[in-house]
């Protein structure tokens, strides 16, 4: 308890009248209603606001009377509500400049935020668009390389395969004018005939001795050579026969059954089959009278040789 007989609000009435001022004066100054200020003067301190209010108008109406707010109120701190209330030190924190501006940054910085935040959202969806675009376009050009690559690979294999057609054309082409050359170069030659045997020589002779057999009716043929049997058969009328001879062969030797009939092709070169075989006689004669005279003739037979046995002396 104060050791001044006052109370603390009889000590600030009695520094106001010393002042002059009434209580509307005071009221317009300090801007605390003129009820509380009575409240204060009669320490009717439960009329006031809060507990926090009480020390506050308490200093500003003493600071306004010339007194020390701060001095007062620790002198007459016994008759004031206690600050250790739970809503003083809200208070207190409230009126605090430092707590009023750390707030203040909180409330600014979470405003802040939330007007960013509608920039922000607007941003991200911008940026999924040109990212949907962009991989929309990519996948469109990756779609239309291969889609050229294809193309490419079609004309580069039709290229390719034409080129190979044509060089093969080329080639059996210039296989076909090598043969038909050699063919041309190679030539047959009757070296003798006795009966039915005829021998022929093959000069320029190809290297790859190709035999072929026709005949324009049923023959018969076996083909012979160095010593052994290459082929032997019946030809069917229309049908050509193929027979390969060795290319180490220096002759071969044709046995025809219709030799009319049947045609020998060698290297794309053709055997002149001769199918007549002659025969001649001589008759004479003599009559005597009163002097001798003699007569010869001769005649001469051709005939044709169904059956020929034909060798070929490759040169």
């Amino acid at each position: 308890m104060s050791e001044n007989s006052k109370s603390i609000g009889e000590t600030l009435r009695d520094a106001r009248i010393a002042k002059g001022y009434t209580l509307d004066d005071l009221q317009q100054t300090t801007k605390i209603q003129k009820r509380y200020l009575i409240a204060i003067e009669d320490g009717q301190f439960s009329d006031l606001p809060g507990d926090f209010y009480v020390r506050a108008f308490i200093k500003q109406y003493a600071e306004t009377v010339g007194l020390d707010g701060n001095e007062l109120l620790d002198q007459f701190s016994d008759q004031l509500p206690s600050t250790k209330t739970q809503e003083y030190k809200d208070r207190v924190n409230e009126e605090n400049p430092e707590t009023r501006s750390a707030q203040r940054k909180v409330d600014d910085r979470t405003a802040k935020i939330r007007r960013q935040v509608p920039i922000v959202a607007a941003v991200v969806v911008v940026v999924a668009v040109l990212i949907g675009i962009w991989y929309a376009s990519t996948k469109n050009s990756q779609q239309s390389s291969s889609s050229q690559n294809v193309d490419s690979s079609s004309v580069s294999v039709s290229g390719s395969s034409q080129k190979a057609s044509s060089a093969s054309s080329k080639a059996s082409s210039k296989k076909a004018k090598k043969a038909s050359s050699s063919a041309s170069k190679a030539s047959f030659s009757k070296v003798s005939t006795s009966g039915t045997t005829t021998t022929y020589d093959m000069t320029n002779a190809p290297k790859t001795k190709t035999v072929k057999l026709k005949s324009s009716a049923s023959a018969w043929v076996s083909v012979t050579s160095n010593g052994s049997t290459v082929w032997q058969g019946t030809l069917t009328a229309g049908k050509t026969q193929s027979v390969k001879v060795s290319s180490s062969a220096t002759s071969a030797t044709f046995n025809l059954g219709n030799a009319p009939s049947t045609s020998i092709t060698i290297g794309g070169k053709k055997l002149p089959i001769s199918t007549t075989s002659t025969s001649s006689a001589t008759t004479a004669s003599s009559t005597t009278s009163d002097s001798t005279t003699t007569t010869t003739s001769s005649s001469t037979t051709t005939t044709s040789s169904q059956v020929q046995n034909i060798t070929v002396q490759f040169k």
